[in-house]
């Protein structure tokens, strides 16, 4: 197959340069070299990936130099409260890490803005968080005006300008010190639905992850510092063929790996498989050829070939996507209301 850029994500840790330094040796060249520095933990279930570019990192990765933050619970469902709450604690703690000066804040001026469509469910949290964010204004406002705006600009097919400009206009007129944006985003694992937040200190590209860029929300742009909080609702549908035909692999692979085994023949109910991702998949090949044994990535690469221009080539989103997307907006405006509450005391 010829190169296909199928790297069509908003999240930096699925950028073609992350997807290619996975194992831990790869992830030791990633992190010695110039430009680049990365870092993962754990804390409780939160997977956490901090990546630090600089400018050489620019040039070579194609991003924004700066900071970028991921929060990750593989496993986290929508009733999954004590970690929504622990997600929403340690995303604050980032938040305050990347700050250029907070003291700045205790008497300046923050402007959040929540990009995307309010009538598209998975484009919604931005306008959603600004809804209930709102409701905080007044306790920072007085004669002398106020501390505090929230602003949910709409989007281009809604108003006919373009988001940034907006946007600059509000800035031009409010001339805050901290302009904080939210905002939906496209993920290309979809493991990654609404169980990620990515934090950054580089800005937006309004729909860059659907193919649809904007102008973009930045320093650069607006002249002071842009804080970005996303959260991936949607995933291509290539994207979620290649997964699905993955699980079934899995599933045959692992069917094939144990047919023999006690629990299998005294089973009395349907049979299900262990969860094992890494099970030898050679026993595919006289069923399914050497496709079986493709890489994940050359699958996908595959289908976004196949569908480019195919009327299939779609967006997915969760079919909870609706509770998800008013999960995160009211943890979002919680979380930022009490950081708010902290830092103006």
């Amino acid at each position: 197959m010829g190169k296909f850029d199928f790297y069509r994500t908003d999240l930096l840790v699925e950028s073609e340069e992350m997807v290619r330094h996975r194992t831990e040796s790869e992830k030791e060249t990633l992190d010695d070299s110039k430009g680049i520095i990365f870092k993962e933990s754990k804390v409780g279930r939160v997977l956490l990936t901090e990546v630090k570019v600089e400018e050489e990192g620019e040039r070579r990765i194609g991003k924004r130099k700066g900071n970028y933050v991921t929060l990750t619970v593989p496993r986290l469902t929508i009733v999954d409260g004590q970690e929504i709450t622990a997600l929403s604690k340690l995303l604050i703690e980032k938040l305050e890490s990347i700050l250029p000066d907070p003291t700045v804040l205790k008497k300046g001026k923050i402007l959040f803005v929540g990009l995307g469509n309010r009538d598209v469910t998975p484009d919604a949290i931005g306008p959603l968080t600004m809804d209930r964010l709102k409701d905080i204004v007044p306790a920072y406002y007085d004669e002398a005006g106020g501390e505090v705006y929230v602003y949910a600009p709409g989007v281009t097919i809604q108003t006919g300008l373009e988001t940034a400009d907006f946007v600059k206009a509000i800035v031009g007129e409010i001339k805050p010190d901290l302009l904080i944006v939210i905002d939906a985003l496209a993920a290309r694992d979809s493991s990654r639905l609404c169980r990620t937040i990515q934090l950054t200190d580089t800005g937006i590209h309004p729909g860059s992850g659907v193919g649809n860029s904007r102008k973009e929300i930045s320093y650069e742009t607006l002249g002071l510092p842009v804080i970005a909080i996303g959260i991936p609702t949607v995933v291509d549908g290539p994207v979620l063929i290649a997964d699905a035909i993955d699980a079934m692999f899995s599933y045959i692979a692992s069917k094939i790996d144990e047919q023999d085994s006690p629990s299998s023949i005294l089973s009395v109910t349907p049979w299900l498989r262990s969860e094992n991702k890494d099970i030898d998949r050679t026993a595919l090949k006289p069923i399914f050829g050497d496709w079986a044994s493709w890489p994940h990535e050359d699958r996908i690469q595959l289908f976004e070939e196949v569908l480019t221009n195919h009327e299939l080539r779609t967006f997915i989103s969760p079919k909870e996507i609706d509770s998800w997307v008013a999960l995160y907006a009211d943890t979002l405006s919680s979380a930022l209301s009490n950081w708010i509450g902290k830092i103006k005391k």
